[in-house]
């Protein structure tokens, strides 16, 4: 339960966006959005749990036109994790 705030590292993933741009004309834009919530990651210094949001970093990589890229936007599915278990440790 301790290291699960380590699965926010797959939202390193969502750094190739930077590199190799998502073309802004294809679907799922407010997907994409949502990897901005990977920023609530940087919550995991204090809660271990909230780390696990930084997965959602992922998630701009959603609907990238080579499809390899576009099949690792599914790890920021994982960001859920995070206000699961941080509900849980609460309650």
């Amino acid at each position: 339960m301790e290291y699960i705030g380590l699965l926010g590292l797959f939202g390193l993933i969502g750094l190739i966006g930077l590199v190799d741009r998502v073309d802004p004309s294809s679907q799922g834009g407010a997907i994409r959005i949502m990897g901005l919530l990977g920023f609530i990651g940087l919550g995991g210094f204090w809660f271990s749990s909230l780390g696990a949001f930084g997965a959602f970093g992922a998630l701009g990589l959603h609907n990238h036109q080579k499809k390899r890229f576009a099949r690792l936007a599914y790890f920021g599915w994982l960001g859920f994790a995070g206000p699961i278990l941080t509900l849980q440790t609460f309650l």
